[in-house]
């Protein structure tokens, strides 16, 4: 592993020291297009020695990946995907040197397990155990993914106009699941704003150095598989644009290194119905204005590209290339004709890619003795609908639009959240007695309540869901309350949550001595009635989310 050596801006050349979890802004001419820069000459003589004893992944490349100490980090092993050359599809076409980069290899098939595996090791390595996101799907499944790896918390913001086996998915991986009904850039403003407010760290994508990092190992595999050649394209489908920004840097890596006589056109591929980045460049634009999505493909819905597309565009200027446009229909096709050729299935965002490269051969815009490779980004599998329960995700209102949501709308949303993403985890192997308790909690208020049936499930979901409180029993098979609590303060995960006990029999000097100073409050099972209790509960939490804004 190689912390960068410094940060060069791409506009001006300063030089700055590169920072982990900082927005990368040039500190001379405020641009957001800072490269960070290894030791190329040593990563050189590895490649050209053959990467000996390196894995089938993209921490085969871990020299030029910004992260520092490799053996304190289980790594996620995304990345080492297939080039495939296209035996029918492509030659149906009339072209025979098309190759697909199957990212659908990855851990939750699509590219993004990429980014989520560098952005994710990088969070391990700066001790961060509580995470925010923003996404249109792909990226949210491969963050909570890799987040349950490494056991980090994470809230994942996604328009509710994203596919249910999306949010579902990334719910299965144990992220709490926040449904929007905005679009996307008012998600990612609403998920800026509340990971303010809790002071947690927000994933922010193409500006985050290891996210757009991630993304240079698909241009390093390419170029090794085809036997350390460049294509003469390279063909994306993007969204925000994060993919090519860091295959890019990739590519010219390799050409400063000597590894290649030439860096690829590029090949920008947007949803008709969302393609502020084509609309620009048709028109000579270096800039690139909003616009309200209107695809079906959600995956592909940033609707404001902002600085990525610029940088797309001086891309595009300096090594060649274009971006077009599809719609719906002939991405749909091109999805059935791959199906039925190659035997692939591949999500509606990939299928972009493949209806934009059939575009550009009918065109002319490639030649037939040109190269090609179309990046497969993703296969979007579907998860079982009966699993998670009806307690997924949490629904949060903005207004309509493309504009930013309104101050006084964001702010009510934003308290509103507060208040639903309180959750509670109910450890007891009493069935009815939690049954009861969750029921009364949630008639109470818009409680997220969890529940564990024996003291090392509840172990294993503080860990995870890290919970706003926690109400235990005391008598439980395995671990019993008192080495429940015992476990969870010797976590610094899990030490801080207001803890409540409840015991069925009468708690001697001593056990209560063993609890002091452990838990919030301790009650016997039927001193209350059940009403009572859940009011004390409820005044305990608010206890602590008062602590909480005064601290």
């Amino acid at each position: 592993m190689a912390i960068p050596q410094f940060l060069e801006c791409a506009i001006c050349g300063h030089q700055q020291p590169y920072k982990p979890f900082v927005p990368a802004v040039c500190d001379q001419c405020q641009s957001h297009w800072l490269e960070a820069r290894y030791d190329y000459n040593a990563f050189k003589r590895e490649i050209l020695r053959g990467l000996p004893g390196r894995p089938l992944n993209l921490w085969r490349y871990q020299d030029i990946l910004p992260l520092d100490n490799s053996t304190a980090i289980d790594f996620y092993p995304a990345g080492g995907t297939p080039l495939w050359l296209s035996q029918r599809y492509a030659t149906a076409l009339g072209h025979d040197k098309v190759y697909i980069k199957d990212e659908r290899y990855g851990p939750t098939s699509s590219f993004k397990d990429r980014q989520a595996a560098v952005a994710v090791a990088a969070m391990l390595e700066g001790g961060v155990k509580e995470a925010v996101i923003a996404s249109t799907g792909n990226a949210a499944v491969a963050y909570a993914a890799a987040c349950a790896r490494a056991g980090i918390k994470l809230w994942v913001f996604m328009t509710s106009l994203v596919p249910q086996e999306k949010l579902r998915e990334a719910a299965l991986f144990g992220a709490e699941v926040i449904r929007v009904s905005g679009n996307y850039d008012q998600t990612k403003q609403i998920a800026s704003q509340f990971a303010q407010r809790r002071h947690l760290l927000l994933d922010r994508g193409a500006s985050s150095v290891p996210a757009r990092e991630s993304m240079k190992t698909i241009a390093y595999e390419i170029v090794e598989q085809l036997g350390w050649r460049a294509p003469d394209w390279y063909v994306q489908a993007v969204s925000g644009g994060l993919g090519p920004l860091g295959v890019y840097q990739g590519f010219k890596e390799m050409l400063a290194m000597g590894l290649i006589d030439r860096v690829p056109k590029l090949a920008i591929i947007q949803a008709e119905g969302c393609s502020p980045m084509v609309k620009a460049f048709k028109a000579g634009k270096d800039v690139a204005e909003p616009v309200v999505p209107d695809t079906c493909i959600i995956i592909l819905s940033t609707g404001d590209p902002g600085k990525a597309y610029t940088y797309l565009w001086n891309l595009t200027s300096q090594f060649g290339g274009t971006m077009e446009a599809v719609t719906d229909a002939e991405a749909f096709s091109a999805m059935r004709a791959l199906a039925k050729s190659e035997g692939m299935a591949v999500e509606p965002a990939t299928a972009v890619a493949f209806a934009g490269l059939e575009k550009m051969l009918r065109e002319g815009v490639i030649g037939a003795d040109e190269t090609v490779v179309v990046n497969c980004t993703g296969h979007t599998f579907p998860v079982e609908k009966h699993v998670l329960g009806d307690q997924w995700a949490v629904d949060v209102h903005l207004s309509e639009g493309q504009t930013p949501a309104p101050h006084e709308g964001l702010q009510a949303a934003l308290e509103n959240l507060d208040e639903k993403a309180t959750t509670v985890l109910l450890i007891d192997d009493n069935d009815d007695d939690a049954l009861l308790i969750r029921r009364l909690l949630e008639a109470r208020k818009a409680y997220r309540v969890y529940h564990a049936k024996d003291g090392w499930e509840g172990l294993s979901q503080a860990r995870q869901k890290l919970p706003d409180l926690i109400v235990t029993d005391l008598t439980m098979p395995g671990i019993d309350g008192f080495g429940l609590v015992e476990e969870l303060k010797l976590d610094p995960r899990t030490r801080n949550i207001p803890i409540v006990v409840v015991s069925a029999k009468d708690i001697t000097t001593e056990e209560r001595k063993r609890l002091n100073g452990h838990i919030q409050a301790v009650y016997q099972k039927g001193s209350l009635p059940p009403r009572k209790f859940v009011e004390q509960v409820v005044h305990t939490i608010e206890d602590e989310k008062g602590e909480d804004k005064r601290g």
